[in-house]
């Protein structure tokens, strides 16, 4: 039995959820064609689905980890446009006061733990978060993501084996987009069910259509429940595909126009634009709002990161400790 039931006002939400990281994305990447963001940049437009299904299924209180490809995440889970894309312009008024940028996405308001550079690093952090939550009492879960290549990682299996050593509410999920960086799955891995990494572990597992929110949120909310009523983690295989290459350096020739093509035809927008329109919860004039809602929520964000100041030289020695008296920090 579903704790959160799908109905008009998931797919209402759905809708605006996943446009806005959709045009947040593609706004990100003309940006980042003219040098307004720098450094490294990676784009998650084709995996929507695989966020906006989990958020559906969380509680207000769970919390969310993931890896470098983290502005939907935080777009997400409520974080502003504003201060995401300040924060990729390395502006002091960004969410991680312009010292992150694109991989270093931080809410402790929203329950976002990152947006982390390290593969696989946010792994073994995943499960601490959910460690801490079962020490303090609460029912609270952590989602942890990581992406197809970061399963290959050895903190994977130390995490694995003592999130169900421990029965921590942890909900592992590997965004499997096909290509850990350019190298397919088919080519670093023998065994290309990657959810069945969790079988190691006796750890609950299953594949999941990624492309499909409702897939993914009746996976997530199993998953969910069974972690807050005390029966540990959950390891899910979202396949689901990035329509653009790895980071913004990528070209993505490693890949067919047909194969492109061939997800682009599942596109999980267009799937819910469908079915909202099909069962009748709103209009077209109602869809055209919202594309005028979201357009308008992007472009306030790139003025308010053009007309944001850089952070003082001063900022270079804060928040590297949590202590301010320090007693081994050089004045």
């Amino acid at each position: 039995m579903s704790a959160v039931e799908i109905n008009k006002d998931t797919y209402l939400k759905w809708f605006e959820s996943m446009l806005l990281m959709r045009k947040f994305e593609e706004k990100t990447g003309q940006l980042y064609g003219q040098q307004k963001i720098r450094g490294f940049c990676h784009l998650y437009i084709g995996q929507e689905a695989v966020v906006a299904g989990a958020i559906s299924a969380m509680g207000p209180d769970d919390s969310m980890i993931t890896a470098y490809r983290d502005h939907a995440h935080a777009l997400a889970l409520g974080v502003s446009a504003n201060s995401i894309m300040a924060e990729m312009y390395g502006k002091i008024t960004g969410c991680s006061k312009g010292k992150g940028g694109s991989m270093h996405i931080f809410s402790k308001e929203h329950n976002f733990y990152g947006g982390h550079g390290i593969v696989g690093g946010q792994i073994p952090l995943g499960a601490g978060i959910a460690f801490a939550e079962k020490y303090k009492g609460t029912k609270n879960v952590n989602i942890c993501y990581m992406g197809d290549g970061a399963v290959r990682q050895g903190a994977l299996n130390e995490a694995f084996n003592m999130a169900m050593l421990w029965k921590l509410p942890v909900i592992f999920v590997c965004e499997n987009n096909g290509y850990a960086m350019g190298t397919s799955v088919e080519r670093t891995t023998n065994m290309t069910d990657i959810y069945k990494i969790g079988l190691g572990f006796d750890m609950p597992c299953a594949p999941v259509d990624g492309m499909d929110p409702v897939a993914v949120h009746n996976a997530m909310d199993e998953a969910i429940q069974r972690a807050r009523n005390g029966e540990g983690p959950t390891f899910l295989e979202m396949r689901t595909y990035r329509y653009r290459g790895h980071s913004m350096s990528d070209p993505a020739k490693y890949r067919t126009k047909d194969e492109l093509e061939e997800y682009k035809a599942k596109d999980p927008i267009e799937q819910v634009r469908e079915v909202i329109l099909k069962e009748k919860y709103a209009d077209d004039a109602w869809i055209t709002s919202i594309e005028e809602k979201v357009k308008e929520i992007v472009d306030e964000s790139v003025k308010f990161a053009e007309e944001s100041p850089w952070p003082d030289a001063s900022e270079l020695y804060k928040d590297v400790y949590m202590q301010s008296d320090y007693p081994y920090q050089e004045n």
